[in-house]
């Protein structure tokens, strides 16, 4: 058997779009500087290879005796609670026999948003006003937490979670916006602050790598006059230290 940590396999969703698969592979890269000695491996489940269980039978042939499986996702709707699993047991079908960890999403499952989730979000719309990270609200008064949008209605009030918290931790109005799936659009929710009376309304963007979702909405809040648009979560260096804590690498 293989020395040393059980290696983390990251899984993504996967996207057509190639700026997503480079993201994700820079957030494993992240991963892994954090935590020297850590093997850490990325796979998708759409789009593009390596699948999980291609990953997952590559790290038992490899000697490993244990495998730590992080779902890069930000709420526990319908990939989370079926395709993991299933992604997981496709690979137990072809003969996998290490045992197979799989953590928590990496948004709120059950409690409110881990703090690193917070500070990322902090950190990626600091960068979009031009302020220090981890600084105060500064140039916005108000903010709207961009997402992808599910009908999962218990996912959907996760996302309003984070949401809470990072106008907490700003200090200003906070509202939600989806870039499909279900009301608001981020621009709607850039809207419905301006009406309240915000004079410059910034997006934070609870997405973990470009893609079309992603471009949507942040197009959507543009056209609505959003001051500031901020950049997926990617390879910022508290998700990486979210992803070990969900490793429990930490």
């Amino acid at each position: 058997m293989t020395a040393g940590p059980d290696p983390v396999v990251l899984v993504a969703h996967g996207s057509r779009d190639p700026r997503a698969a480079v993201t994700t592979e820079a957030l494993a890269r992240a991963v892994a500087a954090a935590r020297p000695g850590l093997l850490v491996r990325s796979s998708y489940l759409d789009h593009g290879p390596p699948r999980p269980a291609a990953v997952l039978a590559e790290l038992e042939a490899a000697g490993h005796a244990g495998v730590v499986l992080v779902p890069l996702l930000l709420t526990a709707a319908y990939h989370g609670r079926v395709d993991i699993p299933d992604a997981v047991e496709t690979a137990r079908a072809a003969g996998l026999r290490v045992p197979v960890r799989v953590t928590d999403v990496l948004g709120p499952t059950g409690q409110g948003p881990h703090p690193y989730l917070v500070a990322g979000l902090r950190r990626r719309l600091a960068e979009a006003v031009g302020t220090a990270a981890g600084g105060a609200a500064g140039e916005f008064d108000a903010v709207v937490l961009a997402a992808a949008g599910t009908r999962d209605a218990a996912a959907r009030r996760t996302v309003v979670q984070v949401a809470e918290a990072l106008g907490v931790a700003l200090g200003v109005p906070a509202r939600v916006g989806y870039a499909s799936a279900a009301p608001p659009t981020a621009g709607a929710a850039v809207a419905e602050l301006r009406a309240a009376g915000a004079r410059r309304v910034a997006v934070a963007s609870y997405f973990l790598a470009p893609g079309r979702l992603y471009d949507t909405a942040m197009d959507s809040a543009r056209r609505a006059g959003a001051v500031a648009l901020a950049a997926p979560l990617g390879d910022a260096p508290e998700l990486a230290e979210l992803v070990l804590a969900r490793a429990g690498a930490r």
